[in-house]
């Protein structure tokens, strides 16, 4: 059973209207561990994840979640994962307490074991002094923190994060990292959407690129760096005359373009990935005789695979939860009618 993946799906697609969402979506994520799911706006990320959370049925195709099919074994798919979406799953008018005992009810415990259990996750999530207040006056760090809670009610194996830090401040991140942190360690396996590229560098084990609803990369975030395959080294030149001669040095390090720039005494080199390149570099200008204020290095990011992998930037994150990606607030209002 061990070697059974956490999350498979072969050809999946779900459509509303014209829009195709989810085309041919194929992966797979082992046990353990986080997969960062990135891409642009419209990608399919959330889509994806809903179906996987048995929130919506797929078109055709196969999606498995720990070897339980999402739409014939949905009650046990149900009964195995935890999801926090893009908006707190949480009553404003209830207490942060009431708010998990209620989810734990839900979720079949018994009132005294959601008592107990709601009072562990108030503790581990720092929020025992405001449990008995209702949950409207709660911070944007704090409600992310009691609906990531309400998600691990029923020990699940499995955890969907949809986009869990958007709209927070540093601070709370950092808070929101340490617990996904700590829930990997324990063996809980996450799936984890996000607008930040850092997030996913820092968080994830692999990552999956998707674009128009299908995957276009995965790896893990040093294998996926690796294809684009140069770094990019900036020198800056001791005052004197030796820009043009420094070229020819540079030039000589890496068959890239070399550029430089005059007026400050720049020059950025695109370097063949390698160790020791800047050593490399120092040395060789050394040995003509040129001097050097400083020489850094710049590895590819996750936005430069990004940028190559799907011809653009990532989109800049947005200071508050607005629905998910924006080629899907579609999605929403077709989600809206059907679930009306």
């Amino acid at each position: 059973m061990r070697d059974t993946p956490a999350v498979e799906t072969e050809r999946l697609t779900k459509s509303f209207g014209p829009t195709r969402a989810l085309a041919d979506l194929d992966l797979v994520v082992p046990r353990g561990g986080i997969l960062g799911l990135l891409g642009p706006n419209g990608a399919g990320k959330t889509t994806a994840v809903r179906v996987l959370a048995t929130l919506l049925r797929p078109d055709s195709g196969h999606a498995r979640v720990l070897g339980a099919d999402v739409v014939r074994q949905a009650g046990d798919v149900r009964s195995r994962i935890g999801l926090t979406g893009q908006y707190a799953a949480l009553d404003d008018y209830l207490t942060g307490r009431a708010n998990l005992v209620m989810i734990g009810q839900l979720a079949r415990l018994t009132r005294s074991q959601a008592r107990r259990r709601a009072d562990e996750l108030l503790d581990r999530f720092d929020l025992a002094g405001a449990a008995g207040r209702v949950v409207k006056t709660y911070s944007g760090g704090m409600r992310r923190r009691l609906d990531l809670a309400a998600s691990l009610i029923g020990h699940p194996e499995v955890l969907f994060l949809d986009e869990p830090t958007t709209g927070l401040d540093p601070r709370s991140r950092a808070v929101m990292w340490e617990i996904i942190r700590e829930l990997a360690a324990e063996g809980t396996t996450l799936l984890l959407t996000t607008q930040y590229l850092d997030e996913a560098d820092q968080l994830a084990s692999q990552i999956a690129v998707i674009d128009a609803g299908r995957v276009i990369a995965d790896g893990s975030p040093d294998q996926l760096k690796a294809k684009v395959g140069e770094d990019l080294i900036v020198v800056q030149l001791a005052p004197g005359p030796e820009l043009a001669a420094a070229v020819t040095v540079v030039g000589g390090q890496t068959t890239g373009p070399v550029d430089a720039d005059p007026a400050r005494r720049l020059i950025t080199a695109r370097m063949p990935a390698r160790e020791g390149i800047t050593t490399d570099v120092v040395r060789a200008l050394d040995m003509a005789g040129i001097r050097v204020s400083s020489v850094t290095l710049r590895r590819p990011s996750l936005d430069d695979v990004f940028l190559i992998l799907t011809g653009h930037r990532a989109a800049a994150p947005r200071s508050a939860p607005d629905g998910g990606d924006a080629g899907q607030k579609a999605e929403t209002g077709q989600q809206e009618g059907e679930a009306a």
